[in-house]
């Protein structure tokens, strides 16, 4: 997988490489397609939620530009897979999911394999973590139409965050840093995810300090 999928289709980072394949993949989907775990596909893992297939998380942890020791939110916890690749990139990762069945079998199922710097909380992700704030890098792996203020708020400056933006059936990967007027976000190519859903869903106006330049062609999940 990480030669065919990874490797092959550009991911050059070496430490998301290893962090891949330290992960063991089949162990964060339903037995019924753990021979298809490795494919680089998403899979089904309950309550109408999907594992990212593999070139997804390796290109949105690339993204992230991560070198170890830094405090990781992540929206949309889902299997946990993602969070397992970021505590192996050497992150303190908290992460929170809306769906309380998938929060704690998550949960579970990290601890169980020893990621002891992976923290999860089942709830709302629109609103982060605040008492873990601030944080050096977000990701969030639901589609959503834009950052949540208390995510932007809960940022350091500098900080990094990638997201797939839009409700349509593809949406645009963005990458971000926040900077002292708000966030500098380029587009990383199309991709597919499901929706966040909660409070991110009441519309709000347009942020002008949210800068966006075009979208460019790229990798799909």
């Amino acid at each position: 997988m990480v030669e065919r999928d990874l490797r092959g289709r550009g991911i050059r980072d070496e430490r998301v490489l290893a962090a891949m394949a330290r992960v063991p993949r089949h162990l964060f989907v339903p037995p019924e397609y753990r021979a298809a775990a490795y494919d680089d596909r998403p899979l089904p893992i309950g309550a109408g939620q999907t594992i990212s297939q593999p070139y997804v998380v390796a290109l949105m942890t690339e993204k992230l530009a991560l070198r170890g020791g830094q405090k990781v939110l992540e929206v949309g916890t889902g299997s946990g897979y993602q969070a397992a690749v970021l505590a192996e990139m050497g992150c303190e990762v908290y992460t929170i999911e809306i769906i309380e069945s998938l929060a704690e079998a998550a949960r579970k199922r990290l601890a169980a394999l020893g990621y002891e710097k992976v923290h999860v909380r089942a709830g709302d992700g629109f609103y982060g973590w605040p008492e873990a704030a601030p944080f050096d890098a977000v990701i969030l792996t639901a589609a959503t139409p834009r950052v949540p203020a208390p995510i932007m708020e809960q940022m350091k400056i500098g900080a990094r965050i990638v997201f797939p933006q839009g409700r349509g059936d593809l949406q645009t990967l963005m990458r971000g840093v926040k900077g002292p007027r708000g966030l500098r976000l380029e587009a990383a190519g199309r991709v597919r995810f499901v929706p966040m859903v909660g409070a991110v869903e009441t519309p709000r106006p347009p942020d002008p300090t949210e800068r966006v330049p075009p979208s460019r062609p790229g990798g799909s999940e």
